[in-house]
């Protein structure tokens, strides 16, 4: 797509902003695998920001500069006290302020291409979208559960603990470490967080307290539930308008992001990077 030679200062440049702010459009790298796709990603973007022609007023990079400085509760004026900034700048960072600023200008660069995408991204919302939405977060659960590397070992437990009254309990005062529980939280955090099955979750919310579900797999290997407390939403609070549509806007923000990533993807693949040693 971009049919250009990547210059070694750009990502040398964009090294640099990675160990300065880390990585503003995601989760931080972990290992020098992920760091290295976070520069070629800045990268991608950069080249798209340079063609749609995205530009940086020196006032964002000053309201930006500003923010940063009050964050970090300095004593001084950055525009009277020159000296003062390029000091804070050089125990900081250990870099001009020159760079600095060019390094902040290159993010709000990024940012603004991001939500220039982001802005012709008009997703769809339906009633029935926005009410299952709701329900996953007024509906709550709490759970005690035990974790288990295997399947065969989650059903054993269960089995166990369904055929012989006061096994949980005694497991538990053995085992006290493998017993977890999440707390009283609404479906969602189980789903997004713990990664609970849908159904599982919904079918738990229709058991009495005391109740154990069959092993489920989570976000590490396999899980035996006992239901402690359930709370059903209050489905009438769904028609009043001000609830209904913060979840429409609710979904229509997190569409907008995924439809962002999707985006993202297509410009990796039409950039078709390829890195030479």
């Amino acid at each position: 797509m971009f049919e250009l030679d990547v210059p070694r200062d750009n990502y040398l440049f964009i090294k640099g902003v990675l160990s300065v702010f880390g990585n503003k459009f995601g989760e931080p790298p972990r290992n020098p695998r992920e760091e290295e796709n976070c520069v070629w990603d800045q990268l991608a973007l950069s080249y798209e920001a340079y063609r749609r022609g995205i530009v940086v007023g020196p006032d964002e990079i000053e309201a930006e500069v500003k923010k940063i400085l009050e964050a970090d509760k300095v004593g001084f004026d950055f525009k009277a006290d020159r000296p003062a900034y390029e000091k804070w700048v050089k125990e900081k960072v250990n870099a001009p302020v020159e760079l600095f600023e060019n390094q902040i200008r290159h993010l709000i660069q990024l940012e603004k291409t991001r939500q220039q995408v982001m802005n012709t991204i008009e997703p769809r919302v339906s009633e029935a979208e926005a009410r299952r939405e709701f329900l996953n977060e007024y509906n709550s659960l709490s759970v005690e559960l035990v974790e288990f590397a295997g399947l065969k070992e989650a059903r054993d437990f269960y089995d166990k603990a369904k055929g012989r009254p006061g096994f949980w309990d005694e497991e538990k005062a053995a085992k006290a470490k493998e017993f977890r529980c999440p707390g009283f939280v609404a479906l969602e955090f189980l789903m997004d967080i713990w990664r609970f099955p849908k159904d599982a979750a919904y079918k738990m919310l229709k058991l009495s307290p005391g109740s154990l579900y069959p092993p489920i797999p989570i976000y590490k290997g396999y899980g035996v539930c006992k239901v402690l407390e359930t709370r059903l939403a209050d489905e009438k609070e769904f028609q009043k308008e001000r609830i209904k549509e913060s979840y429409y806007q609710q979904l229509r923000t997190r569409k907008k992001y995924e439809g962002l990533d999707v985006w993202f993807k297509d410009l990796k693949k039409q950039a078709d990077i390829k890195v030479y040693k």
